[in-house]
């Protein structure tokens, strides 16, 4: 079984477009929107949706010349893919420079996820940032999703029917792999874009980025070890997530996202990971903490 076969999975533009659907709430009033999840995808919400609706619906209620700058989260409760989810915007504040909401996704009444966000009117200053990783192999030197996926193909799951939107090339081996086949590496770095065009407006971009930067990140906590997903493994679920944007980017372009864990205890992991375009812009930064339990075989 192919993952890519007509039917069973919708990839390049026809699954940006559902992205983007997925991406434009429904406006309720001034500051309460309402989002939908997609028809096929996993048993909860994942986490990269609820993040980035909840910066959509924050976006909207903000002067569109002032752009997200950082965004700081807490998943508190599973979502259910199958209802409608309810974001209430709160105005925290409008100043001469600085944009400030809170954004509360509701399932239920009750909150699945809250979230701050912070927008900036851009001004000169200083400039610069750590240099990007080095001797990286280019995006198209490296095996696409669908390449990886076909070698296991007892590991696929809901991931071989839910729409990929999200065009990922790893440059080490993934957490879906069998247990032993993962060496361990103290990074984890992966190529992304957004898998078609999208269009030209900047909060759409921030928000596409922040659904993509919580596909990978936990991750890079069972790289360390040479851990993986699932059976024989660890399960895992998103506890927080921040994300700082340092540049305007398109998130249709090839972006690096290089991630590594500084800690793991207690049942939980945290993890950093830094984003840099193709000539080597650091662009936005993230840091997220994980529960992480271990599975049997």
């Amino acid at each position: 079984m192919s993952p890519d076969s007509p039917g069973e999975v919708v990839v390049g533009q026809a699954a940006v477009d559902q992205l983007l659907d997925v991406l434009d709430l429904r406006q309720l009033d001034e500051m309460t929107f309402r989002g939908m999840s997609p028809p096929v995808g996993p048993q909860r919400v994942y986490g990269g949706q609820v993040a980035g609706q909840a910066l959509v619906a924050a976006g909207r209620t903000v002067d569109p010349a002032r752009f997200v700058h950082s965004l700081h989260g807490y998943f508190v409760r599973p979502g259910d893919p199958a209802e409608p989810i309810e974001y209430q915007v709160e105005k925290i504040r409008d100043g001469r420079s600085f944009s400030v909401r809170r954004s509360v996704a509701l399932q239920h009444g009750k909150p699945i996820f809250f979230m701050s966000a912070s927008f900036h009117h851009e001004e000169e200053g200083l400039d610069h940032h750590a240099p990007a990783p080095v001797d990286v192999p280019a995006p198209e030197a490296l095996p696409t999703m669908a390449d990886r996926l076909a070698r296991y193909p007892e590991r696929l799951g809901i991931w071989a029917m839910i729409p990929r939107p999200i065009d990922v090339r790893y440059v080490g081996e993934p957490g879906w792999v069998r247990p032993g086949d993962r060496p361990a590496d103290p990074h984890q770095r992966v190529w992304m874009r957004i898998d078609g065009k999208l269009p030209d407006d900047p909060l759409l971009h921030a928000c596409a980025l922040t659904y993509a930067s919580d596909l990978t990140l936990l991750d890079s906590v069972l790289s360390v070890h040479g851990e993986v997903w699932g059976p024989g493994g660890l399960v895992g679920a998103s506890l927080d997530h921040a994300l700082w944007f340092h540049r305007r980017f398109r998130a249709d372009e090839w972006f690096l996202y290089d991630c590594w864990s500084p800690s793991a205890s207690g049942g939980r992991g945290l993890a950093t990971g830094r984003m840099f375009t193709v000539d080597g812009r650091q662009i936005a930064s993230a840091v997220q903490e994980g529960l992480l339990r271990r599975v049997g075989a």
